[in-house]
């Protein structure tokens, strides 16, 4: 990584081995404003490659709203996001995600009657290519996608460990189950860049530590960035190599898990400035 002597919020910090390339998103004096109220303001973040980074703050600081606006939920108010150095101003969610940005939500947004296969195959439809008039007369290139499609899904969901649960209705699933099968959803959409917002949240140690490994192991396997929000700091400090921390909409801090760790900024910030006397 990178080391700074000085913080400066539009500074790239990129692992050894992404720099040099492109970067797969970059947030140039992001910004957006709700009536009177700025929400996130002069946001600068540059994510590497195959860089796992993490998006930290107190809860309010406008994580999830960078979330929003990356997928373009939100339009910025100002600043551009730069997607493999393509300008997305103009796209919408849809086309954002065809060009490859997935995300999660801090809340499950599964298809729950639905089986967990199904669920995945959603995830795989900006990328089937038959036609229409292929899909209605059932041609043999319809049976030979869904073919390859079912194949692939059933391979995403062994990533997890979950693929004999496919036939199963996804509202039956454990909690912990349910945000591996969004994860596993939102691979299918084939991203450049996973948002997993708190993947972590309601599960155990145990499953923590899986999920930690499982992150290493998508990274690794599919060679994608992943960014995630997450209040879990064993996690967090555990597997991300640079961390941004948003404070009031504003970054105010940014470096390595150790750097971020005994940053006092950051400390004032989650847990209060310290009384004098």
């Amino acid at each position: 990584m990178k080391i700074r002597n000085e913080y400066d919020s539009r500074e790239a910090i990129l692992p050894q081995r992404d720099q040099g390339k492109t970067p797969v998103m970059e947030a140039i004096g992001l910004g957006i404003d709700f009536g009177g109220l700025t929400a996130v303001d002069d946001f600068n973040l540059t994510v590497g490659r195959t860089e796992i980074c993490g998006l930290i703050g107190p809860n309010g600081a406008g994580k999830t709203t960078v979330f929003n606006l990356l997928t373009k939920v939100y339009k910025p108010t100002r600043g551009k996001i730069l997607l493999n150095g393509q300008d997305t101003a103009g796209m919408n969610t849809v086309q954002v995600n065809r060009a490859g940005i997935a995300r999660t939500f801090q809340n499950i947004r599964l298809f729950k009657a639905l089986s967990v296969l199904d669920n995945v195959l959603i995830g795989m439809h900006n990328h089937i290519s038959y036609n229409m008039f292929t899909s209605t007369l059932r041609l043999p290139a319809y049976w030979r996608q869904e073919k390859q499609a079912r194949e692939r899904a059933l391979e995403l969901l062994s990533i997890f460990g979950m693929e004999q649960h496919a036939e199963e209705e996804a509202g039956s699933l454990p909690y912990g189950a349910q945000r591996r099968l969004e994860i596993v959803r939102a691979l299918a959409t084939q991203p450049r860049l996973l948002l997993l917002d708190e993947p972590a949240a309601g599960m155990n140690p145990s499953e923590t530590a899986e999920l930690m490994e499982n992150i290493h192991r998508i990274r690794d396997e599919f060679q994608i960035a992943i960014m995630l929000i997450e209040h879990d700091m064993s996690l967090v400090m555990g597997i991300c190599e640079g961390i941004a921390v948003l404070n009031f909409g504003k970054i105010i801090a940014k470096g390595t898990p150790a750097e971020i760790s005994s940053n006092p900024v950051v400390i004032e910030a989650y847990l209060g400035k310290k009384k004098e006397g």
